[in-house]
């Protein structure tokens, strides 16, 4: 008769964790390797005097390792099962006193003050996510998480790569962004149907003092046609109704007489890009600083885009 070989507590620990069928709605998919969770923990790089927000704790692996280094743990947890089972194993730990546990839709609560923010985000809301904690003041330190592989590498992306993108444009001109890691999708349980990576997003302090709205209005106009020339765009039938209303509704607003008559919009526009040296360029090949004066130009003449 074969002897089987005790079961190591740890292991036996380690598996209670995931008695449930994790909920799909959520994109939920927990990390379990235990490096590549210490590995996150690193790269935060968390200060004894720190609190850490994470966003869907799961089961609590990456808790339980946040725990051993910051002053404050905050998890936001959606599902109240995930939301049990990551309170009763802090409780069961030496650091429950450290563990604030919010349960809600991460989207919808109205997030504390912290200095570091660490997730393994679900992916279907990643672009929203990213862009909440972008507007959260005060300003946090920095943010380490986990996406979709090609969504991590858009925000990192730069000028002419072939995913370089509006959200691309969008976050770095709020942030530095920097990828850290590949993490394979055999590392979660479920498997994911895609790869992953870790990226961290550091906000710019202070942030740059445009309309973000403004700004936003330009790049996604740019970027509907990102290998076309600017000349192009801006000369869209379309492109140029829209520049003309904002700049009749600007100078109203602004006690700015009509000229009379009326330039022809399609002359301005062209003119602001020769100036710059915009005609020929393309967005795809843009950088955040392009963007800058472009805006710059063209308000300098009062022609916005939203």
């Amino acid at each position: 008769m074969v002897k089987k070989k005790p079961v190591k507590e740890e292991k036996i620990d380690h598996l209670k964790h995931h008695e449930f069928i994790m909920n799909k709605a959520y994109g939920q998919h927990i990390l379990k390797n235990p490096l590549i969770i210490q590995g996150i923990v690193d790269k935060a790089e968390i200060r004894p005097s720190d609190v850490v927000l994470e966003i869907g704790p799961g089961t609590g692996n990456l808790t339980v390792k946040l725990l051993e280094q910051a002053k404050k743990v905050i998890a936001v947890e959606l599902d109240p099962r995930m939301a049990s089972e990551v309170h009763k194993r802090v409780q069961a730990g030496p650091h429950a006193g450290k563990f604030q546990l919010i349960v809600g839709d991460f989207m919808k609560v109205e997030l504390p003050y912290f200095d570091i923010c660490v997730a393994n985000v679900p992916y279907q809301i990643s672009s929203p996510l990213t862009f909440k904690l972008l507007a959260h003041r005060p300003v946090f330190r920095s943010a380490v998480l986990m996406f979709q592989r090609e969504f991590a590498l858009r925000l990192a992306a730069q000028p002419g790569d072939p995913l370089y993108c509006r959200l691309t444009v969008n976050t770095q001109l709020l942030s530095r962004v920097q990828h850290l890691m590949k993490v394979g999708k055999n590392n979660f349980r479920p498997p994911p149907k895609v790869e992953s990576s870790v990226v961290r997003i550091a906000p710019l302090q202070p942030p740059p003092p445009i309309n973000f709205m403004e700004w936003d209005g330009l790049v996604r106009l740019c970027f509907e046609r990102k290998n076309k020339t600017l000349g192009a765009i801006f000369k869209l039938d379309n492109v140029l109704r829209l520049l003309e209303e904002n700049y009749k509704t600007v100078c109203a607003l602004n006690n700015i007489p009509l000229p009379d008559p009326m330039p022809s919009m399609k002359e301005k526009v062209l003119a602001v890009l020769e100036k710059g040296e915009f005609l020929e360029k393309r967005s795809a090949k843009l950088d955040i600083n392009d963007f800058l004066k472009l805006l710059m130009s063209f308000h300098e003449e009062n022609i916005h885009v939203c």
